[in-house]
């Protein structure tokens, strides 16, 4: 059984148009991307390496990975997004193998990456310890992984989504459900069934009235965990 929710498709597919307007209802992405581009270069030297992009919609991480010398493949299951990436790749010239493709595929084709990418995706999926998993079987051993996500909290139902979908309507209405975001006590169990490292954890902040984004030792609302495949 494929690993994916089509209404969640769907949604994103509407939104395809928007992706790359840097004031428009992915804003905070817009932001939040060099933030979270130069955490994993704090962790590995990216230039030369092959990255593996899950869930990239319309190329916002891919493009700046691409820039900085990796060599990358960007996957996505979303048609819209991704006609998006590719159209937006005929103005950038950059080298990015953009594919629609799921990680279950990916895995048959037996190739491995030195470094997975998986951001803002694991909450839009039925179960995201099997694309976990299937991350540690496409990362080469010794390899890093990058997954980053949503608690689920109080707080994070207060500004993940009716602050930042129904109040301040910086990202589009019914972008997240609760019930679907993962706690990072979650995430370390999936990371360690999938025979993965757990390096480390780190809280993403959002000042939307001064556009500031941080990272932070709070992981209560948005966090990025790094992983090791040994």
């Amino acid at each position: 059984m494929e690993n994916f929710d089509q209404l969640e498709l769907e949604k994103f597919t509407k939104l395809a148009d928007q992706w790359w307007d840097p004031n428009g209802k992915f804003k905070p992405l817009h932001l939040i991307n060099p933030l979270r581009t130069s955490y994993i270069e704090d962790k590995v030297d990216i230039k030369n390496l092959e990255i593996l992009d899950i869930g990239c919609g319309g190329g916002i991480l891919a493009e700046l990975l691409s820039q900085k010398g990796a060599n990358v493949t960007a996957i996505d299951l979303a048609d819209g997004p991704l006609n998006v990436a590719k159209i937006r790749q005929k103005k950038s010239k950059l080298d990015i193998n953009y594919r629609k493709i799921s990680t279950t595929d990916m895995v048959k084709e037996k190739k491995t990456f030195d470094l997975i990418t998986c951001l803002e995706m694991l909450e839009h999926v039925p179960d995201p310890s099997q694309v976990i998993k299937e991350c540690a079987q496409l990362c080469k051993p010794g390899g890093h992984l990058f997954f980053s996500t949503i608690n689920r909290n109080l707080k994070s139902f207060i500004f993940a989504i009716l602050g930042a979908e129904y109040i301040l309507n910086i990202l589009p209405q019914g972008t997240h459900e609760f019930e679907k975001l993962i706690k990072p006590s979650e995430m370390k169990d999936y990371i360690d069934q999938a025979s993965l490292v757990f390096e480390e954890i780190k809280g993403m902040s959002y000042l939307p009235f001064l556009d500031i984004v941080r990272l932070t030792d709070d992981p209560s609302v948005n966090y990025i965990i790094h992983a090791t495949k040994k």
